[in-house]
């Protein structure tokens, strides 16, 4: 389910997608199901931010702000690029369509995407400017923000994994010392936890999940996260690119990956062990988030 703030227009925009999807038979069900997620995200933001009531309206102003958004919430641009692709797929089903999409090459100027790289950009969090969110969200009576930050900074934790957690990982954490997630793919990870950054579970009933209350969606929990992280961002200092929920990972990584040297690791190993962490699997992925180490 998608959080909306214009319930009555994203719903009529859905069902003119639901309209092309429903005569469909392009790419493969993954691939539809890809596109047909990435259009519903790409229908909220034009219900939210332009009232924007039908899909045949479309046109290149909405894809560059659509592609300012996304890097302002830190979308990596390979990403961007598949929504881009999801966008356009099923604008071409379109019939009236009143305008032609520009294509990435015609964004350049206005919304340029780089291509995608293993070095990385640094969009890790200083030790103050975490002091200063944790501090925003104790004083707007958001704990639960306060501590899925924690489990970021510290623990390395992607916004999904955190809403996940339940009182059962939180409990297996205080017999093991381990927090187990499950990540993207489906790729489960058991991540040593050294500072008290795991929730407590004694206020939630067995079985329910530690943040998102049962009565909502994880991803309207996500979205209100997000615009509170915007809403009360830290001071940026110099760095040009806006700090979000994901570039707390950056730090954790930093760190870890400082610890690891530290401890007589060679590189390559630093950075396969980060990357493990991390819920990835290869060494060079690690580069990714050691931006904040180039100086």
């Amino acid at each position: 389910m998608i959080h909306t703030q214009n319930e009555g227009i994203y719903h009529a925009l859905l069902a003119q997608l639901d309209k092309l999807e429903r005569h469909n038979r392009q790419g493969s069900y993954k691939t539809r199901q890809r596109y047909y997620e990435a259009m519903q995200r790409f229908c909220k933001f034009l219900a939210d931010v332009y009232h924007l009531q039908k899909l045949a309206n479309i046109s290149g102003k909405h894809l560059v702000a659509y592609v300012r958004h996304l890097q302002e919430n830190g979308k990596a641009a390979s990403t961007i690029k598949t929504e881009l692709a999801a966008i356009r797929f099923w604008h071409d089903k379109l019939g009236e369509a009143k305008y032609k999409l520009p294509t990435n090459a015609d964004l350049a100027d206005q919304a340029p995407l780089e291509r995608r790289k293993l070095q990385g950009i640094d969009r890790h969090w200083t030790p103050e400017q975490f002091a200063a969110f944790v501090t925003a969200c104790r004083e707007a009576d958001r704990t639960d923000y306060a501590d899925i930050a924690t489990l970021t900074f510290y623990v390395g934790l992607r916004i999904h994994e955190v809403c996940r957690l339940d009182t059962a990982a939180v409990e297996a954490w205080e017999r093991s010392g381990l927090l187990t997630v499950k990540g993207k793919g489906g790729r489960v990870r058991s991540v040593p936890v050294t500072a008290a950054a795991a929730k407590q579970a004694a206020a939630v009933r067995r079985g329910h999940k530690l943040f998102v209350p049962d009565d909502v969606a994880t991803d309207a929990y996500i979205y209100d996260f997000q615009a509170f992280l915007r809403a009360h961002r830290p001071d940026q200092g110099s760095n040009p690119y806006p700090l979000t929920h994901h570039g707390m990972r950056h730090s954790y990584a930093a760190r870890q990956y400082r610890e690891a040297l530290d401890g007589g690791a060679t590189e390559y190993r630093a950075k396969l062990e980060v990357s493990k962490l991390l819920g990835h699997g290869r060494a060079d992925v690690t580069n990714v988030y050691l931006a904040s180490r180039k100086a």
